[in-house]
């Protein structure tokens, strides 16, 4: 089985890695590829109002190192959780504009068999202005999604 788990570092997609964990059998040799998106900041050729370019290298550079760590801290409790199953797990950070988009592309490059990513539970009011990553993957996707709700606090 090969599963794509889609992270933001998020309290939601870490209740989505152990949902994946915990209910996904993995009886058979499997891969795990977990990802996250790196939206570009900078607006493409232009400096705007004095900003320069630099300082957009210097932040995106900083997020993609941020992304990397999310990648690394989501595979070590995966392989914590999977421990004793036949499961290889790999990282991937891409630059996208468009998370939404990057996800399913994946997706569909890498052949995968399900998505698993969390929901923020953002209601529809939420959701209409800032748009739900969730929803889109579900409507787009090449292959079956899980969409995890992280669990209420007591």
């Amino acid at each position: 089985m090969r599963v794509l788990i889609a992270t933001d570092g998020s309290d939601y997609s870490n209740a989505a890695i152990d949902k994946c964990a915990e209910m996904l059998s993995f009886t058979e040799p499997s891969v795990v590829r977990v990802i996250s998106i790196v939206e570009p900041l900078a607006p493409v050729g232009v400096e705007p109002f004095g900003v320069s370019t630099n300082y957009y290298a210097e932040a995106e550079k900083e997020a993609e190192k941020n992304a990397e760590d999310v990648v690394a801290t989501a595979s070590k409790r995966l392989e914590d959780k999977l421990k004793g199953r036949d499961v290889s797990v790999e990282n991937e950070v891409f630059f996208s504009r468009s998370t939404k988009g990057a996800i399913v592309e994946d997706a569909e490059n890498w052949n995968a068999d399900l998505i698993v990513v969390g929901s923020h539970g953002y209601g529809f009011v939420k959701r209409m202005l800032i748009g739900s990553v969730s929803d889109a993957i579900v409507k787009y996707a090449p292959c079956s999604v899980l969409v995890v709700r992280k669990p209420a606090e007591d």
